[in-house]
């Protein structure tokens, strides 16, 4: 067998670039996570200057903690954002921030169980036909969301449909669509971003976005941490059980990215620094966000893809991303700037997001070749997609008990691939 041929790296992993090249590539770095990171703290009502800060602060401690050994940025989970959409229209952001921070030490107990036992457990935990058919669930879970935000006015409270808000949505998703499919090279990696600037020009065409809030704000601002313990008393049982079993699918995915960040780099990440390191690097990360009243973080694909492109691995580049979203998070203007955003604008983006999210579960299905006509693999993706976009929920009034359909979903998924017989066809 013909042994595959490496390109050599431009930098390495520990090799540091001038002033001026670190400067150009941790900006590079920058763009490609931001309009994703940027989204989903739109889409959830928090602090996009607080997501930046958290951002930047969670890679430079994922750097710290994998011992500058994996070349990784991290920004916004998206599978949080319906259990944070709910929890805090249900009950408050606080909440939404406790689940985020039990979910974290999810992320603490399976690095600790990896570090005894390996990874084979937790990959028959969440095989395929569990993880692919609950990222389906969490892709089309938020349609409704972005649908929304593309062709409806809130006017008084209320509703409306508005012909120009669509037509603004329609024409960033163009946008969108056209530079993911037809730019080359690192425009390639950053769509979204390119399909918001575009979509914020047309928006300003037609008469959307008004920069007074722009003028007035400050030019140095700290951002409006929230923190979850202080100001209320802790709901534990409600944010659990809507935010940890995320965990699982989020955990899965930072398997896979390591597993692809290894193959890009030429470097077995799995065991140097190890699973165990990473998983908890990315919990400590989610933790810190949590407690600063961020979005949930994870590992990005993005940043990878510009790995692959330019064959510059340097951990360095990636801490000096992390550090410019930090400045950029106390900049009050740009901030106010992000707010300006017309929500066409992000709905017309959304639809493509949500829609890739689906897709990749689809495609985790195809790429791990799970036979759906063995009943088994049929019956557990039937009911975690079914109970997940049907909005199935278990809910006790009587003891204050609910679980939402996500983690519903997830949780029947588990538990069926546990029992139900494996020779069952």
């Amino acid at each position: 067998m013909q042994e595959k041929v490496r390109l050599k790296p431009i930098l390495d992993v520990h090799e540091k670039p001038n002033m001026l090249l670190w400067v150009t590539l941790s900006l590079q770095h920058l763009f490609a996570m931001f309009g994703a990171t940027v989204l989903v703290p739109i889409l959830t009502g928090l602090s996009a200057s607080v997501a930046l800060a958290t951002s930047g602060i969670g890679t430079l401690t994922y750097l710290l903690i994998t011992r500058g050994k994996i070349p990784a940025y991290l920004g916004s989970s998206f599978a949080f954002i319906t259990p944070i959409i709910v929890l805090s229209t249900t009950h408050n952001v606080q909440t939404a921030m406790l689940g985020a921070f039990l979910a974290s030490l999810v992320y603490g107990v399976v690095a600790l169980l990896i570090t005894k036992f390996g990874v084979n457990w937790l990959l028959k935990l969440l095989p395929p036909v569990v993880v692919g058919p609950i990222i389906v669930v969490i892709g089309l879970g938020l349609a409704p969301t972005a649908v929304d935000m593309a062709m409806n006015k809130t006017i008084d409270g209320v509703k409306q449909y508005d012909l120009k808000y669509f037509l603004v949505a329609m024409a960033t998703l163009a946008i969108t669509i056209l530079c993911s499919v037809a730019f080359k090279g690192f425009a390639k990696q950053i769509p979204v971003l390119l399909g918001i600037v575009g979509g914020y020009i047309v928006s300003c065409l037609a008469g959307l976005v008004n920069f007074q809030a722009v003028i007035d704000a400050p030019w140095f601002q700290v951002p409006s941490f929230t923190v979850p313990f202080v100001t209320y008393t802790p709901e534990w049982n409600i944010a659990a059980l809507a935010m940890v079993p995320i965990a699982i699918v989020t955990i899965n995915e930072h398997i896979g990215h390591q597993m692809v960040l290894s193959e890009v780099v030429g470097k077995n990440f799995i065991k140097d620094p190890g699973l165990n390191r990473s998983v908890l690097a990315d919990g400590v990360a989610m933790m810190f966000a949590s407690l600063l009243g961020g979005p949930p973080s994870t590992t990005y694909g993005e940043n990878i893809g510009v790995l692959a492109i330019t064959r510059i691995f340097s951990v360095f580049v990636l801490g000096g991303a992390a550090v410019f979203a930090l400045i950029l998070s106390f900049i009050g203007k740009f901030s106010a700037l992000i707010s300006t955003i017309p929500t066409p604008v992000m709905g017309g983006v959304s639809i493509l997001l949500f829609g890739i999210i689906a897709s990749s579960g689809l495609r985790m299905l195809v790429d791990e070749k799970v036979d759906l006509s063995i009943n088994r693999n049929l019956v557990i993706s039937s009911v975690i997609i079914v109970l997940g976009v049907g909005g199935a929920m278990l809910k006790f009034e009587s003891i204050n008990f609910e679980l939402p359909a996500m983690a519903l979903a997830a949780i029947s998924g588990v538990l069926l691939n546990a029992f139900l017989p494996k020779d069952n066809k």
